[in-house]
């Protein structure tokens, strides 16, 4: 038998304000690929420099997220276009 620990995901103010204003279908693909990460570790993530943490790829969308004490933080969620601004 295999237990899966998932790492709990915890949205700052900003993100949870950019999270409510995506669209539903969007925002059910960006939390399935961040639930499967907090799961397995695994998925398009990459380092980011100078700002520090990581961000989660999905399609055109960016997570852009740092783990701290067996957490994912959420910093940010948007389109590429303007997730680094």
């Amino acid at each position: 038998m295999r237990y899966l620990l998932m790492k709990p995901i915890v949205l700052t103010p900003a993100a949870a304000r950019q999270w409510t204003g995506l669209p539903a279908a969007i925002r059910a693909r960006v939390n399935e690929r961040l639930e499967a990460y907090a799961q397995t570790g695994r998925g398009d993530v990459k380092k980011l420099k100078g700002r520090g943490g990581s961000r989660l790829r999905v399609g055109d969308w960016r997570v852009v997220f740092f783990e701290e004490q067996g957490k994912i933080v959420v910093v940010a969620v948007g389109h590429r276009r303007d997730i680094y601004r």
